[in-house]
């Protein structure tokens, strides 16, 4: 009988309603929620060495590949499943596509998403392309999942990325592959593998 009183009681409180409901959250408190479970900071903001080994570098908080190291060709990769090369900072990668840079996600205007509308940010994610019309975005941008978040996300991480510090920082362009540095395996050579 006293387990059944203990379980009916417990049932009770949670579904009972609070006297306190939850704070409403701003789209910019919902954005950043969502930028820290996106990851958005394991390949927009750049790493640095420390002690422990690598660590995101927040001081440039999704600043992007930063302008000052100017990458060295990438390397050749060998024939197999290996398809990319990473930069020092996570910021860098090479493989079949080219070469391409994380962007900076920073209201900085010049350099950043300070002159973008809400609008060119969810046309970018929803179109996998830069601007919603320009040059495709590249690995290892997700931004075939990205797109699949609802109009109201998007705003709120764009509401959100406007809340950060402006860092000035022009990322590269990105560079297109050349034909004999990087061959991806063709299906029949990944099956034999």
């Amino acid at each position: 009988m006293t387990k059944h009183v203990f379980l009916a009681l417990s049932l009770a409180a949670c579904t009972s309603t609070s006297s306190s409901s939850p704070k409403a959250q701003s789209p910019a408190e919902r954005g950043k929620y969502l930028v820290t479970l996106g990851a958005c900071n394991d390949c927009h903001t750049p790493l640095q060495m420390t002690p422990t080994g690598p660590a995101p570098d927040m001081t440039r908080m999704l600043s992007g590949h930063p302008q000052a190291m100017v990458m060295p060709p990438a390397p050749t990769l060998p024939q197999g499943p290996w398809i990319a090369s990473i930069g020092a900072t996570n910021t860098a990668w090479a493989g079949p596509w080219g070469v391409s840079f994380t962007a900076n996600l920073t209201p900085d205007k010049a350099t950043g998403l300070g002159a973008w509308t809400a609008d060119n940010f969810i046309a970018t994610l929803r179109n996998g392309r830069h601007m919603g019309a320009g040059r495709p975005l590249l690995p290892p941008m997700p931004a075939a999942q990205y797109a699949q978040m609802t109009d109201d996300d998007l705003r709120a991480v764009f509401a959100y990325l406007q809340t950060i510090p402006a860092i000035a920082n022009k990322v590269p362009s990105p560079i297109a592959p050349v034909a004999a540095s990087v061959e991806a395996p063709s299906a029949d050579q990944v099956a034999r593998q």
